[in-house]
């Protein structure tokens, strides 16, 4: 599953994938685009303010009752496209959906394919690597490759620009 298509403030697998913070925080509009048939039954399913009362985390975007579901602004998964990644349709649609031009938009991914489809959308791209797969993230075009949106420069991304964090 994609994480998610969001929206750069720009003039110019999961809603934390392992930050400590949601990156809606930094004022992003944000859209699930998964091609699995399940994602909303799956994203219905998931508590967020369960999930983050637990783990101690606070967000101006938390809510009670609040699912992964309702915490997008919009949600593409489980349609039927025309053409699957690394075509660009989904992202394209997710885009269009959040009213956010393609090269104002950026997609969080953990595969190959849906970094392709991200860069063939003209659209910038995070890498999440999982096992060892950074480099293939970087090979398929991912401007930035990391293992946590912790490692993301927010205060970059609420200026329209990726950057992870200086050590």
């Amino acid at each position: 599953m994609t994480c998610a298509l969001r929206s750069m403030p720009r003039a110019s697998r999961r809603w934390w994938c392992g930050s400590s913070r949601p990156i809606k925080d930094a004022g992003l509009r944000v859209a699930a685009a998964s091609s699995s048939k399940n994602a909303k039954l799956f994203l219905r399913k998931i508590r967020l303010d369960t999930f983050a009362q637990e783990r101690g985390i606070t967000s101006a975007s938390l809510r009670p009752g609040l699912t992964l579901l309702n915490f997008f602004d919009a949600d593409v998964s489980g349609r039927d496209f025309t053409h699957g990644k690394p075509d660009p349709e989904m992202f394209l649609t997710a885009a269009r959906e959040l009213g956010v031009a393609p090269h104002a938009a950026m997609v969080i991914e953990d595969a190959a394919a849906g970094v392709e489809a991200a860069k063939a959308g003209d659209m910038a791209a995070i890498g999440i690597a999982r096992a060892h797969d950074a480099d293939l993230l970087a090979r398929a075009g991912a401007d930035i490759v990391v293992t946590t949106l912790d490692e993301v420069d927010r205060s970059a991304l609420a200026d329209g620009r990726l950057a992870m964090k200086s050590a």
